[in-house]
């Protein structure tokens, strides 16, 4: 009650200069006092205290009559208002207040856009003087609150969207694979240890490397560097708790064998001394001491290959020793360590004869070979396969090596070793392979297509300075480049097969197989 007295008190004070908004604002709140409220909505129900209650006749007739405000509220203030009137008067007091929120939200959110500002060059004290008071009166607010319901309606400027802009097609690189041979493209040769797994052992990928770089090369060569690895990494293994070693060794040399997988495909002889060893390590009894379980497998890695590989190359080197007699010009292909050893043999033994060393890119490993040859005070005579043609015309016997022999008897060898049989057959000259057992395997293989290994075909790109139509190969459409490593020699193409257990026909393979691996 008493803050309603305070208002009418105040509203029967004359209005300020300038003020007009605030008259304004009054004026209409009494005119809804008048009318009995404001009106309500559509659907919108009224109370009982606003039903049993009408509007009050003398309010209205008091706001249609043109009479000054001041006049108006000095009548209504000696009045009592009614429960029902100041309940009208909240509610048109909180409309007013929506109202003047809502347009605060657009000033904010819409600027004054329609014209440009007008600029007022009267001095200060004019300024302040025609606007009825200093800085920061009610008229200045009047005037922003003027100009700011007029740009409301003004729709805003359209922001211009960034147009995006779709990159260019790129080509479609070509497929750069043989289609005959796209089996074998698996992943590319790993030539760093960027990515190998944590347990992998430091000599393993050490020997990784040196496969995939040739540093390590041959059937027999990588064999024994494998089991000298896998020595290491059993003496340096520890069973952790709760675990078996013949359990869990097994699964920890599987990450080693993965990784050196990654870095070059397993020949025959690999393989075969890996499932060896697996063997040997599942026969350990579980209750035997750790220390004494790996002494016990690192002797058996010992035995097997001063048994296995040492052994059967110096009987293999004695038995094809033999073959070669006084005056013979033998012709060998590429590098075979079991080869070098028997030539050395027979020169050793006294006899005389000369050697064709057949060669071909990209590994040229026949070079090392005739130079070693050569080193010894043996006659070389060094070619390419081009010219297999004329120089086996010279040659009475000759010695191939051999990366595995296969259960059908066939050779599997370094590519060129079947073009070297076939003019060999061809001219009527025997065929020597020598081979040991442990590179004896029970799979089949018709031809060089199935079952093979992909090199990188940047290494038939010379290496140097001159740029060659090869250089850019990549770059040069429907060009692709095959650098196979292996190839298949038929049986008939062969005359011998020298092993540790002798010398037999092609087609005794399988049972000597058999025999040696009790099968």
């Amino acid at each position: 009650m008493s803050r309603t007295s305070a208002d009418l008190t105040a509203l029967r004070a004359p209005p300020a200069a300038g003020a007009e908004a605030e008259a304004t604002a009054t004026n209409s709140t009494l005119s809804v006092l008048a009318n009995g409220g404001p009106k309500k909505a559509n659907g919108e129900k009224e109370t009982d205290g606003e039903k049993a209650k009408p509007p009050n006749k003398a309010g209205k007739q008091k706001a249609s009559q043109a009479k000054p405000i001041g006049d108006a509220v000095g009548k209504e203030a000696g009045k009592k208002l009614t429960n029902a009137e100041l309940k009208i008067r909240a509610k048109a007091d909180k409309a007013a207040k929506r109202a003047q929120a809502k347009e605060g939200k657009s000033e904010a959110v819409l600027p004054d856009l329609s014209s440009p500002r007008k600029v007022d060059t009267a001095p200060e004290g004019k300024r302040n003087n025609s606007s009825g008071g200093g800085p920061g009166t009610p008229a200045l607010k009047a005037h922003h609150k003027q100009t700011t319901s007029i740009s409301r309606n003004i729709p805003m400027r359209p922001t211009s969207q960034p147009q995006i802009v779709e990159p260019a097609p790129q080509p479609e690189k070509e497929n750069k694979t043989v289609a005959l041979f796209g089996h074998l493209y698996s992943q590319p040769r790993r030539t760093t240890i960027g990515g190998a797994g944590k347990d992998v052992h430091p000599a393993v990928l050490a020997l990784g490397l040196q496969m995939s770089n040739y540093v390590v090369c041959g059937s027999n060569a990588r064999c024994v560097s494998m089991l000298l690895v896998f020595k290491r990494v059993i003496e340096s293994y520890v069973t952790p708790p709760k675990n078996s070693l013949p359990r869990h060794l097994t699964s920890h040399l599987s990450s080693q064998i993965e990784y050196l997988v990654s870095c070059r495909p397993l020949s025959v002889s690999m393989g075969n001394a890996i499932r060896w060893l697996k063997v040997e390590i599942n026969n350990v009894d579980p209750d035997t001491d750790e220390t004494e379980a790996k002494e016990g497998l690192c002797d058996a890695i010992d035995n097997f290959i001063r048994e296995k590989i040492t052994a059967a190359d110096q009987l293999i080197a004695t038995s094809a020793a033999e073959k070669i007699q006084d005056g013979d010009v033998i012709l060998t292909f590429a590098k075979s360590s079991i080869v070098q050893k028997s030539l050395v043999e027979a020169f050793r033994n006294g006899k005389k004869f000369r050697v064709i060393v057949v060669d071909s890119r990209p590994l040229f490993e026949g070079m090392h070979l005739a130079r070693a040859l050569a080193g010894l005070g043996l006659q070389v005579q060094y070619s390419l396969t081009h010219a297999i043609a004329h120089t086996i015309k010279d040659a009475s016997k000759v010695f191939l090596g051999a990366h595995a022999m296969m259960s059908n008897g066939r050779l599997y060898s370094r590519v060129g070793t079947a073009i070297v049989a076939m003019m060999a057959k061809e001219s009527d000259v025997p065929v020597i392979v020598c081979c040991e057992g442990v590179k004896f395997t029970d799979k089949v293989a018709l031809d060089s297509i199935v079952a093979n290994e992909v090199a990188p075909p940047d290494e038939l790109v010379t290496q140097g300075e001159h740029r060659t139509a090869l250089t850019a190969w990549h770059d040069s459409p429907n060009l692709q480049l095959l650098n196979l490593m292996y190839d298949v020699t038929p049986a008939e193409y062969i005359s011998m097969v020298v092993t540790e257990f002798g010398s037999l026909p092609p087609s005794s393979v399988p049972v000597v197989h058999r025999l040696s691996t009790n099968t």
